[in-house]
């Protein structure tokens, strides 16, 4: 079994709060992880993957609640949005850490429910699919701060079998979604798979779509826009839909768990900003059949590979906080003349600027736009990191390290 970094945060927050929900996309291992991490304390388990147990729930809710006592696990738990009140009663009325875990797919339909019955009483946590720290075996557990203490740490205690440039690419075209690592199917297989139900049985729930075809080619073309700014009315031109639907379209994305937008960075600046948020598919192997790179070799020398590496960076980073469990302090600098640096992370009041790069040799010119971080004024700007793909650190310029995506 490989083990979940997200596993320490879970237990500090079932030690705070009566209700734990784990959110993120269908096949991260949200069940598995509570299997094993959770219902191996003396905690049942009731998966809503049941027919039968949704139609419990609807027949008698509160005489489901009294044969399911916590603690206990409640899985995709957005199928029975009946039983958020019932476990606020149960809550309410006998109060202690850890006593309902619940996990979802969905997180629209579900957080309303959340914010709705169970504001104060729920820690919520995000996962994701496996990162590279997982698939190493690596404990190695800090969130991704540029910092040099932590780069020379992460590379003190980086372990892997990525030596290679070359290596880091079959991750990127083969993704990470655990039953693909592991082994338990072929890439083409799972995510034909994974899109039909993911269609049939989330997008049908979260939204009315007439044309199932339609949302799928909508899928296709998000996957092509990976890694770039967010344009709903060239999207939705090319899928043969109104604007405003191409934006709820991709709000069910961001919602399932498919995709990531990470937003640009306002603070005492000039309004120069672009307002428009940038398009991260979560997990690139899903991106890559999407799209068609069906090899590591072709997608490393097609006309997206930056994107995907791109892609493939951000996604890293992201699991680094979420396995925290914490919110991602994520943003991105870009002015109206397209001079961009692809990430700012924001921290006890600087921010970290990134550059993301898929050479293996990065130049001085990869440092080049951090230059226009200077119009912002209330932060502290730390010096500039270039994330790359070589198999060591090195100097881009003066003040800016080299990082490999490896040490992420």
């Amino acid at each position: 079994m490989i083990e979940r970094a997200i596993k320490n945060a879970l237990f500090r927050i079932a030690k705070s709060f009566p209700v734990i929900l784990v959110t993120g996309a269908r096949q991260t291992g949200k069940s598995t992880l509570l299997k094993n991490y959770i219902q191996t304390k003396g905690v049942s388990y009731v998966t809503f993957d049941d027919k039968e147990n949704i139609l419990a729930v609807r027949e008698d809710a509160k005489l489901f609640m009294a044969v399911h006592k916590s603690p206990a696990i409640f899985d995709e738990i957005q199928y029975v949005p009946d039983l958020f009140s019932y476990i606020k009663m149960n809550v309410d009325s006998n109060r202690s850490s850890g006593m309902f875990f619940l996990t979802g797919s969905q997180q629209f339909s579900m957080m309303k429910n959340v914010s709705e019955s169970l504001a104060g009483r729920v820690g919520i946590l995000n996962l994701l699919p496996f990162s590279q720290r997982e698939l190493a075996s690596d404990s190695f557990s800090l969130p991704f701060v540029p910092t040099q203490e932590y780069i020379l740490n992460r590379r003190n205690s980086y372990k892997s079998d990525f030596s290679q440039p070359d290596e880091i690419w079959k991750i990127i075209q083969k993704g990470m979604y655990p039953e693909i690592c592991n082994g338990n199917v072929t890439t083409q297989d799972f995510f034909s798979s994974y899109i039909r139900t993911y269609i049939e049985r989330d997008v049908r729930l979260l939204t009315q779509v007439a044309d199932e075809m339609q949302f799928m080619q909508f899928i296709s073309v998000a996957a092509a826009r990976t890694g770039q700014l967010v344009n709903y009315a060239d999207m939705a031109r090319t899928v043969g839909i109104d604007p405003n639907t191409a934006k709820r379209w991709l709000s069910v994305l961001v919602s399932s768990g498919i995709v990531y937008l990470l937003q640009p960075y306002f603070g005492n600046v000039e309004k120069r900003i672009v307002k428009t948020p940038k398009l991260y598919f979560v997990d690139t192997g899903l991106a890559a059949y999407l799209t068609k790179w069906s090899t590591p070799e072709v997608l490393m020398n097609g006309a997206m590979a930056g994107n995907f590496f791109e892609t493939f960076a951000i996604s890293e980073m992201l699991k680094s906080y979420t396995n925290a469990g914490i919110d991602p302090p994520f943003y991105f600098y870009r002015d109206s003349d397209g001079v961009e640096v692809d990430l700012l992370i924001e921290n006890n009041g600087t921010l970290y600027p990134v550059e993301i790069k898929a050479t293996s040799t990065p130049k001085k010119e990869s440092a080049k736009n951090f230059h226009i971080l200077n119009s912002i004024k209330d932060k502290k700007i730390a010096s500039g990191t270039v994330i790359c793909n070589s198999s060591d650190i090195g100097i881009a310029a003066k003040g800016v390290m080299t990082v490999p995506v490896r040490y992420v």
